[in-house]
């Protein structure tokens, strides 16, 4: 009897493994939902060819070397023993699993280099980013043998792993590719909005929806006290966004005296990034003060990188992704139950956390820029102005999104 309840314990884990993973997967949708509504409709197909291609690419690269990079043996703490075309059968629940986080990390970046990004230069490097940029940063915290692991660094589902490093190189891709045309002028920054807030708001609704696959999947179990485990992890996870989302709405209603409809979004967004690093170590209070924190935020950030920086960055991916990734990461250190500031851990969680902002978003920076300004150099990032001008779906990729109207640019 006791052999029948192992046996059909194990098969619940990885069936909700499979699951979550298919969660996530259609995170990707969101993504491509977000990124096309908050940017203009003659560069439609672009952002959806280019969320597809991390998709497929990334699959692929996973495969064929980035999961035995991120979890193979590991070598000096630092890196996987590659291995190429990982099949062991009983560990593809897993690698699907695994493989829908890194194009997660590697579409990130879309958004805030899009309308004017040439999407070759973009494949190539998605395919590096998926292949070697996440999955070794990757390695560091969720191999056992990992540097941070073993340091008692905590980023449960990857407030950094996964968002930081997309919105660190994020940032790297959105300097080195510079702003759109008409962005910015006389030294101000002018808006240009999306084309269509529908897109934009389906597009959150289907990632917060992918995001309890993404955090509660992390438990890697269901059966027994995981049950329980993925049930707080759902409340912690839904509480975050939705303060996140409410902190922002009020913020903005307050400063430009109504409500934002995009900022108020990516409050929820970045609730659910901050979030993500202590899902399964914070309380629901602590889980809504991480919300509220990240809410204010990505308003101040997203309005800071434009305005102050001059660095354009369409979605906001960016402060949503690097930025509060990285600040959910660190307040672990504060509110985790077990260890955290608030509960008499003293600053020791606090310190880790932040080695491991610092040390993988240093990687991400670095990393990226290396890649992004060898290819700036060689096939170029930018495409030309005439092209940014009539719109990347047309010279990119001969089509239109909205062929049968007449769209005045």
């Amino acid at each position: 009897m006791e052999t029948n309840v192992i046996e059909v314990n194990a098969v619940l884990d990885i069936m909700w493994i499979m699951i979550a993973g298919i969660l996530v997967f259609f995170m990707q949708a969101g993504f491509t939902l977000v990124e096309s509504g908050f940017t203009r409709s003659k560069n439609v197909i672009n952002i959806v060819m280019k969320n597809f291609v991390d998709l497929a690419v990334g699959s692929l690269a996973f495969w064929f070397i980035g999961y035995t990079l991120m979890y193979g043996e590991s070598i000096s703490s630092f890196i996987g023993t590659p291995s190429l075309f990982y099949n062991v059968r009983e560990d593809m629940h897993n690698l699907f699993f695994q493989t829908v986080f890194c194009a997660t990390a590697a579409t990130i970046v879309s958004g805030a280099v899009a309308e004017r990004t040439k999407f070759t230069t973009y494949v190539i490097f998605s395919l590096i980013m998926t292949t070697l940029i996440y999955p070794i940063s990757g390695h560091w915290v969720w191999q056992g043998d990992g540097w941070l692991t073993k340091l008692g660094f905590i980023d449960f589902a990857g407030s950094t792993v996964v968002h930081s490093v997309g919105g660190w190189a994020a940032l790297v891709g959105a300097i080195l590719v510079g702003p759109r045309i008409g962005k910015y002028t006389e030294g101000k920054s002018n808006a240009i909005p999306g084309h269509n807030m529908m897109f934009g708001a389906l597009g959150v609704f289907i990632l917060w929806l992918g995001w309890f696959g993404f955090n509660a999947g992390s438990e890697l179990a269901i059966s027994g006290e995981s049950s329980f485990n993925a049930a707080g992890i759902i409340i912690t996870t839904n509480l975050a966004a939705a303060a996140g989302a409410v902190t922002a709405l009020a913020l903005t209603w307050i400063r430009y005296g109504k409500p934002e409809v995009s900022m108020t979004l990516n409050g929820a967004l970045a609730g659910l990034v901050g979030i993500t690093a202590g899902c399964a170590a914070v309380s629901p209070g602590g889980a809504a003060i991480i919300g509220i924190l990240s809410g204010l935020t990505v308003v101040f950030s997203i309005e800071f990188i434009d305005k102050t920086l001059k660095i354009d960055d369409p979605v906001g991916a960016i402060s949503v992704h690097g930025v509060c990734g990285a600040l959910g990461t660190l307040l672990v250190g504060v509110f985790a139950t077990d260890g955290g500031l608030l509960y008499g851990g003293g600053f020791s969680q606090l310190g880790i956390q932040a080695i491991g902002v610092v040390g993988i978003g240093v990687w991400a920076l670095v990393t990226s820029f290396i890649v992004l300004f060898i290819l700036k150099k060689t096939l170029g990032l930018r495409v030309t102005k005439e092209e940014e001008i009539e719109g990347l779906d047309m010279h990119e990729h001969d089509g239109a999104a909205y062929p049968d109207f007449t769209i005045d640019r």
